[in-house]
């Protein structure tokens, strides 16, 4: 199959790594607070395009569960317990990665620990993968950046929310369009 370089909807699943509350309250919140929205928006826009999404937890006991805003956005999917930093070293992750779908969007923290690694390994896995650069984060700025170019470096693909939902949108028509407008206003 020839991937396209931009995200389809129906070539896509998100997921979403990590949004966590004790990882969040490490992190400067300002930034957190971007993060946040930008993640929600792509939660909200996937469930609105049937896109398929996962979300996993790093060792909940010790980093408590996924963040109080975006949890009600998830309520159609459980989330994926795990210790390895990338969600492609656990088992329960690769069985609920959709085959029919060969394009990856990631969004979460931290972007130099498990989102770097995750990515790299699906890329790995022969998958084309989309990092979401405002909807990641890392405790220091410079390990974000850091994290960024080597992704791209490794062929992943570095975009942004809006152009995402947009691609996966395709037009400027219809009730969606209306939605996703406003919530990226």
């Amino acid at each position: 199959m020839n991937i396209p370089l931009t995200a389809k909807s129906n070539l896509s699943q998100l997921i979403v790594v990590d949004m966590q509350i004790r990882l969040a309250e490490a992190m400067i919140a300002e930034e957190m607070q971007k993060v946040v929205r930008n993640t929600g928006i792509l939660i909200q826009v996937a469930t609105l395009l049937d896109v398929s999404t996962l979300y996993t937890e790093q060792y909940p006991k010790g980093l408590g569960t996924t963040l109080a805003e975006l949890t009600p956005l998830l309520s159609k999917t459980s989330s994926i317990e795990k210790i390895s930093f990338s969600c492609c070293d656990e088992p329960k992750f690769n069985r609920q990665l959709t085959g029919d779908k060969p394009q990856i969007i990631l969004a979460g923290m931290e972007a130099h620990i498990c989102i770097l690694q995750t990515a790299l390994g699906l890329h790995q896995q022969g998958k084309q993968v989309f990092v979401a650069e405002d909807a990641i984060i890392s405790r220091d700025p410079s390990h974000k950046k850091n994290a960024l170019e080597r992704l791209k470096q490794a062929g992943v693909i570095v975009s942004n929310t809006e152009s995402i939902v947009f691609e996966w949108l395709r037009a400027a028509e219809g009730d969606a369009f209306k939605q996703i407008s406003r919530l990226v206003r």
